[in-house]
Parts: C-alpha cells; sequence; structure tokens
C-alpha cells in the first residue's frame, strides 16, 4: 500500500469559557491547520466566534463552521429526533451567522463539519446526511462538507456533488462497523499520548487503525481530528507534528488536500 505524505490536522474550538481555555485555543492554533468554530448553539456566542475567527486568519488557518444541536447543557452531544427539515434550518441559521462574521474579517469559510451528536446521526442516517448536504448547497457549494471515513455523510456529500473531507480518530475508539464508540463507554477515548500517536501514524500513513474488539479497519482519510478539550491537548498536538515532521508527512490545511 502507498503510504500517504500528506495530512490536514482539524481541531474544534470557539467553545472557550475562560480565560485558561481562551489560552488553549490560542496554543493550538500554532499546531494545527484547519479550525472549526462553535457556531453559538451548542457552545459559544458571536463574540467568540469572531475572535475565533480572527485567530484563525491570523495564523492561516482553514476556517469551518461546527454546528451543533441546541442542547448546550449536554454541549450538543445528547441525541435527538431530527427531522430532515429542521435538520436543514439548523445548518443553515449556524453556518450562515458564521459565514456573515467571517465575511467581515476577510475571510471565506472553507468547510463544513457537524458536531457532536448532529456528526453521529448524519454518520449512520442517509436521510440526515442528505439533509446536511442539501443545506450546504444552499449556502456555497464551494464548502467543504468534513465527516466520518467511509460514512453516510460522506456519501451523502459526495452524491451532491460536493467536495468533501473524511475525517479520522487518533483519539477515539471505533467499533468493528467503523463508527466512533459512544462518550462515556469503555474505550471511547483515549487519554495515552504514545498510543494516540502511533494510531495517528498508522492511520495517516497505511490507513490503518484497530477497532476495540480486535479487528483492524482501513479509513482513507484526508483530515486527523485533534480535540481541543481534552487533558492535554497542546502537549498532544505537539508530539503529532513532530511525529509528522519525523514521518515527513506534510501537514496541510484541509482545503488544500480535500
Amino acid at each position: 500500500m502507498t503510504q500517504r505524505r500528506r495530512i490536514d490536522v482539524n481541531c474544534d474550538l470557539g467553545e472557550a469559557a475562560t480565560p485558561s481555555q481562551l489560552e488553549v485555543e490560542a496554543r493550538l492554533m500554532m499546531l494545527v491547520t484547519s479550525v472549526n468554530v462553535a457556531c453559538g448553539v451548542h457552545a459559544g456566542d458571536a463574540t467568540l466566534m469572531r475572535h475565533t475567527v480572527r485567530m484563525a486568519h491570523r495564523h492561516n488557518l482553514a476556517v469551518g463552521a461546527h454546528p451543533g444541536l441546541p442542547d448546550r447543557k449536554s454541549k450538543g452531544r445528547r441525541e435527538q429526533s431530527l427531522s430532515p427539515a429542521f435538520v436543514q434550518e439548523l445548518i443553515r441559521s449556524q453556518v450562515g451567522d458564521l459565514m456573515s462574521i467571517s465575511q467581515s474579517e476577510g475571510v471565506r469559510l472553507s468547510h463544513v463539519k457537524p458536531h457532536g451528536a448532529l456528526y453521529n446521526i448524519a454518520a449512520r442516517d442517509r436521510v440526515i446526511a442528505d439533509a446536511i448536504a442539501t443545506a450546504l448547497l444552499q449556502l456555497d457549494h464551494g464548502l467543504i462538507l468534513v465527516g466520518l471515513a467511509d460514512s453516510e455523510l460522506i456519501a451523502a456529500g459526495s452524491a451532491y456533488g460536493l467536495r468533501v473531507a473524511a475525517e479520522g480518530f487518533a483519539d477515539r475508539g471505533y467499533r468493528a462497523d467503523g463508527s466512533l464508540v459512544p462518550r462515556g463507554r469503555p474505550g471511547a477515548i483515549l487519554h495515552d499520548e504514545a498510543a494516540v500517536v502511533a494510531r495517528a501514524r498508522s492511520l495517516v500513513t497505511v490507513e490503518r487503525i484497530a477497532a476495540i474488539d480486535g479487528s483492524v479497519l482501513h479509513p482513507r482519510i484526508h483530515t486527523l481530528c485533534l480535540h481541543g478539550d481534552t487533558p492535554d491537548a497542546v502537549s498532544l498536538a505537539q508530539a503529532l507534528r513532530v511525529m509528522f515532521d519525523e514521518a515527513g508527512i506534510s501537514v496541510i490545511r484541509v482545503d488544500h488536500v480535500a
């Protein structure tokens, strides 16, 4: 198998609620290549959205929207019953808000990555995935749709003629069907830095990662997610960048790799 030599590293940001969290987000922006900005529904607000866009632009990062479900208590991670019409409006309103802020800052929005429960539902439910893809076409057909590799969301984006970026996770557990282990369950989140870095290298270079049952998955990804709200996120990002450099892997923006 041919080894891959380029990858985007994305991070979900714009969720900071304290000065220390803002500092973490600022440090992460020096280590990633694309950011997904919370759009004020599951987290964040207009002021934080503008701040995050400005900071990302300063670091020449690809700026994307990270729309989520309207449930701030669970940070958008609790699944709900959704209709396609509701999802379309949810995407149009949140992405539209960030798009307006970005345009006023001289920044073109490059991509959209659904957040939390919305991401997971769309990964397996083609109807919801189609609703998201439809909403993006109505906003800007040039937007890149970011979703779990080999998921219904990626299939929907491709079917609707959108550019897509398949995403992988080195710090999350996978089930045998390629879906992520739900948060709160054993093996859902990996904390050992060495293990996460090793998984990232395998995932990027040879498209190989082990599921929690020991089976082997072969997702082909364009972008690797780094969670900014996990402990030691900055040190993990630094370790990943060192590994990529040593392996001769170019780290570039999602709009250059998708």
